[in-house]
């Protein structure tokens, strides 16, 4: 299993104005973590992208390209690119010359965005949603196929035999589709053949598991073989050498960001009883110990038998000590942990000589 880290890179935020405050150093801060991530072997790092004045990172290739100057082996990817309000052309080329200047390290991971700040920002009809989404990933999946590009859809102008370049040093570059569950989406992503990142930011992963089944039966039903698929499963988490200390770094800042954007959009502030809630055993949170987050992490391939996992570390304005404490428990601790305990689990289900 490949392991990560996802951030959406929070500001800092003036208390009186609420307006953001040390960009340089919290993208500083940013640049450090996914150094950090990459010497203690973690597989992937993503930077989410977004036009908020709450988020730092609204052109993730650019962030990821200065971390690709100081970092070995980690993948870097988005989380997500908003392919919907982007250009497939231009997302091509951002990637690829990530691709070549990383040496084989990019990845994108589209999605139609959970905020719409994007759509107005571009010039986009929030009418078009999902339209928008599809023609722009069957456009972004025929440049990756081929150099010269011959294309036509409804919301976009044509492209006639035009050569889009540079190319990517993967052939193909990795496009993973994230979704937060809608089946549309899902399915998609199966047909197409496409590794899915499934965001479980809220309720029992078990409940998730019928959305597994369906990425793989879409698959299935358009001639894919669900054996080569890769499914990912993204969430919120936060380790320290003790449950008492993650739990005092993480819960006031993700209750502050989850309470805050559920005003937003209609919905009751977070209590303390459903973060309690979401760190049990059976929750979507993976806040505690080491040895807790191999439990829960093991407990979910049980469910979802899936090949990644990337753990949002920082939700809402966290300290950058404790984040980095944090990946370093991660990617010392729990990801060999978790790899050494599924080789033995498949060991033990090989078919003897």
């Amino acid at each position: 299993m490949q392991f990560g880290v996802y951030t959406f890179v929070e500001t800092e935020r003036d208390p009186a104005t609420g307006r953001p405050i040390h960009v340089e150093r919290t993208l500083a801060e940013t640049m450090a973590e996914i150094e950090l991530a990459d010497r203690v072997g973690l597989d992937v790092f993503a930077l989410g992208e977004h036009h908020r004045p709450d988020y730092a990172v609204s052109a993730p290739a650019v962030a990821l390209a200065f971390a690709a100057a100081r970092t070995k082996t980690i993948r870097l990817s988005s989380a997500v690119t908003v392919l919907s309000s982007d250009d497939p052309v231009r997302v091509y080329q951002q990637y690829a010359t990530l691709d070549l200047l990383s040496c084989g390290r990019a990845e994108i991971m589209a999605g139609r965005g959970s905020f719409i700040e994007s759509f107005p920002l571009f010039g986009y009809d929030l009418d078009d949603y999902d339209e928008l989404f599809a023609e722009k990933l069957e456009l972004l999946l025929a440049i990756r196929a081929s150099e010269r590009v011959t294309w036509e859809g409804k919301l976009r102008a044509p492209l006639k035999d035009l050569g889009v370049y540079p190319r990517a040093l993967q052939n193909p570059l990795p496009v993973w589709i994230a979704v937060g569950g809608t089946p549309q989406s899902i399915a998609r992503a199966g047909a197409l053949g496409l590794p899915l990142a499934l965001a479980i930011i809220g309720g029992e992963p078990a409940r998730f598991a019928p959305m597994a089944h369906l990425y793989r039966e879409a698959a299935k039903r358009a001639g894919q073989d669900p054996a080569r698929l890769a499914l990912g499963i993204n969430g919120h988490g936060f380790l320290a050498d003790t449950a008492v200390e993650a739990t005092a770094a993480f819960y006031e800042p993700y209750a502050e960001t989850m309470s805050r954007i559920g005003r937003e959009r209609g919905w009751p502030g977070l209590t303390r009883a459903q973060f309690e809630a979401g760190r049990a055993p059976n929750g979507h949170l993976t806040v505690g110990t080491p040895a807790e987050a191999i439990a829960k992490i093991l407990a979910q391939h049980a469910i979802f038998g899936h090949q990644r996992y990337l753990m949002q570390m920082r939700v809402g304005q966290m300290p950058h000590a404790a984040i980095m404490r944090s990946i370093e428990l991660f990617g010392t601790m729990v990801a060999p942990a978790v790899r050494q305990a599924l080789a033995e689990q498949a060991r033990a289900s090989a078919p003897q000589p």
